[in-house]
């Protein structure tokens, strides 16, 4: 564990707030970017982030000094927003709109340039298509490929075998491989997908 971690866990498990402050300051961006590449919107993220760092501050006393506190953190993390994501599964069908709705803005604006609309194309196939995968799939994806674990941890992270982790992040790419394409390939456009 980080040196300054390992003494501020201590000092917070003595019952000193200002250190678990300490790690709160030094952590709560990463957990912020987790949250909000899994749940897509900044609302929910703040809110996993106040989850993450409540369960983190109660669970304290299990947490084991020779992991990292920022992987066991993460692991929180993870879950509160894997929790969000299936308590709202509704949503999913908002975050396709609200990608529309900035295309929209983007499009009505005659000055910008060809490939500005083509990225906010992109972003609003990305959107949709990570709006589209299970909850699993997505909570997986993010944990592979944008805080870069391994499908060990995500397995942990989520509550999964080692292999139904690789296969949910394999699902993953695959779905969004195939919303991409007609953007990547240049083809044309195939909605019955």
């Amino acid at each position: 564990m980080d040196g300054s971690d390992a003494a501020e866990v201590a000092r917070a498990r003595a019952g000193d707030e200002g250190a678990f402050q300490g790690l709160v300051l030094r952590h709560a961006p990463a957990v912020y970017r987790l949250a909000y590449r899994m749940t897509g919107n900044a609302q929910d993220a703040e809110d996993v982030v106040q989850e993450a760092f409540l369960k983190a501050w109660k669970q304290l006393a299990t947490f084991e000094d020779r992991a990292r506190f920022g992987s066991w953190l993460h692991r929180i993390a993870a879950n509160c927003a894997y929790d969000a994501l299936r308590a709202r599964s509704v949503r999913r069908e908002g975050l396709a709109e609200s990608s529309d709705e900035a295309l929209a803005a983007l499009a009505a604006d005659a000055p910008l340039a060809d490939r500005l609309v083509a990225s906010s194309e992109m972003q609003r196939r990305l959107g949709a298509a990570m709006a589209r995968l299970s909850t699993v799939e997505r909570a997986a994806f993010v944990l592979r490929h944008f805080e870069e674990m391994s499908t060990r941890e995500i397995g942990v992270a989520l509550n999964l075998g080692e292999s139904a982790a690789k296969q949910s992040v394999f699902r993953a790419v695959r779905k969004l491989r195939e919303a991409l394409l007609p953007l990547v390939s240049g083809g044309a456009e195939v909605e019955s997908r």
